[in-house]
């Protein structure tokens, strides 16, 4: 007989129980949490990104609780008055800052009746004021008005009006906790969060400081796109050293990152967060590269300044470092592009994707355009990673459609642990070391 992953019992390895079970059990055939087969994770249970159950507990144990969050680069509000509005999980919220310099991130929630009442994505401003009922908020967040507060006096008796004991200080909007690092915001909404550094680990915080390594930061612009797909799918995306030699034909044919260069894996303790370190040009001309599909011998560039690649001080070696901090933000260098790109889920099966290009406020002009040249390759469009948005769409698809199956992730094998080389799915299988770690704790 069949088994209801469509293979015979001798060779299903989802399902292990008697057949005539099954069909008196529907929920063992379509069940509503994820089975993992073991006690590793390199067998991943598609449910695990369908979910709704678990992602509505993700956003809490990942996104509100216990986890620092990125939301923007300090050089997007350079002057007093200046915000952004980003998000947090799923909250919107905004990122200030105020006539004494310092950078708040507040919830885009009036504690009135609930508006997101903010709805420009940048601007300058003295305060914020709800269109609603005209509710006006400090840049720190603090309620400074409330019209007709005191009522309204109208043949000689005041009528309405707030109560008496209403106080202005119990009804600010909420206000996050913040950290800032070599110019980079992050914040939380759990105000015992531990410190960011801690947060990161003395490893990850190496490359961190590596990017942002006190240079004043320069914006160089935006890519927006939403993806179809789990938001821990873009997580995995750049957790995976197997793929980019092998999908994205840009890169292995003009050798900016393939299987055969110098490379490291490198995670934090708790493997929550990790870095994929490549050096271009260290590898040679095995056959396992120039044998792979997406190896185009005969490709020819029409612009050679996509190639035009100028090795910076602070590299200190490597030629494209990127770097995950879980849950909410990958901080990329590609050769001379640099940036941040932000994860904000939408719902259990899509997320916008917010690309930052930066650059360095001591550039050259010549070292701007390079960077902005080199930014064509990501993004939305991008040469490269306009792939990675259509295959995790496509693996969303076949995600919902089977629920009882899972993904294999055992390349490399199936423990957890730094290498040396591309060739590994580690950083996959440590990613959910943690996530079952706090999902199930």
């Amino acid at each position: 007989s069949t088994c209801a992953c469509g293979q015979t019992h001798a060779t299903c390895h989802l399902i292990r129980i008697d057949w005539k079970q099954t069909m008196n059990d529907a929920s063992t055939i379509f069940p509503d949490q994820p089975v993992w087969e073991s006690e590793g994770t390199h067998r991943i249970p598609f449910l695990t990104y369908t979910s709704d159950e678990i992602y509505r507990k993700e956003l809490e144990r990942f996104f509100y609780k216990g986890h620092w969050c990125y939301v923007g680069l300090e050089a997007e509000v350079p002057n007093p008055g200046d915000y952004k509005r980003t998000v947090v999980g799923e909250r919107s919220v905004i990122l200030s800052r105020d006539a004494d310099g310092g950078l708040n991130v507040i919830e885009n929630v009036c504690a009135h009746r609930g508006m997101r009442f903010c709805r420009e994505r940048h601007g300058n401003r003295k305060d914020f004021v709800c269109p609603y009922h005209q509710w006006s908020y400090t840049l720190k967040g603090d309620l400074q008005g409330v019209p007709f507060r005191r009522g309204v006096k109208q043949d000689g008796q005041v009528h309405g009006g707030m109560p008496a004991d209403f106080k202005t200080t119990d009804h600010g909007l909420t206000k996050l906790k913040v950290a800032t690092r070599g110019g980079v915001v992050f914040a939380s909404f759990d105000a015992d969060v531990e410190p960011l550094e801690d947060f990161l680990g003395p490893t990850i915080l190496g490359y961190f400081d590596r990017l942002f390594n006190g240079r004043k930061l320069k914006i160089l612009g935006y890519n927006r796109q939403r993806i179809p797909g789990n938001w821990k799918l873009m997580q995995e995306n750049i957790k995976d050293p197997y793929h980019p030699g092998l999908l994205h034909t840009w890169f292995v044919t003009f050798g900016l990152w393939r299987a055969d260069n110098k490379s490291m894996l490198r995670m934090d303790a708790k493997h929550r967060h990790a870095a994929m370190i490549s050096t271009r040009g260290t590898g040679g001309q095995g056959g396992q590269v120039t044998q792979v599909s997406s190896f185009k011998e005969g490709m020819q560039l029409q612009d050679p300044s996509f190639l035009d690649i100028v090795p910076e001080p602070w590299w200190g070696g490597p030629t494209a470092v990127m770097t995950t901090i879980f849950p909410s933000v990958i901080l990329q260098q590609q050769v001379n592009s640099v940036s941040t790109r932000h994860i904000q889920p939408t719902g259990i099966g899509s997320f916008d994707f917010v690309w930052t290009h930066f650059g360095f406020e001591d550039d050259s002009d010549e070292m701007t355009q390079r960077r902005l040249t080199q930014a064509n390759l990501f993004g939305p469009a991008g040469f490269v990673s306009a792939d990675d948005g259509e295959v995790i769409e496509f693996s969303q698809q076949a995600f919902e459609s089977k629920p009882f199956h899972r993904a294999v992730a055992e390349l490399g094998g199936r423990d957890v642990g730094d290498t040396e080389h591309m060739v590994t799915e580690t950083l996959i299988r440590g990613m959910y070391r943690y996530w079952r770690d706090v999902m199930e704790g």
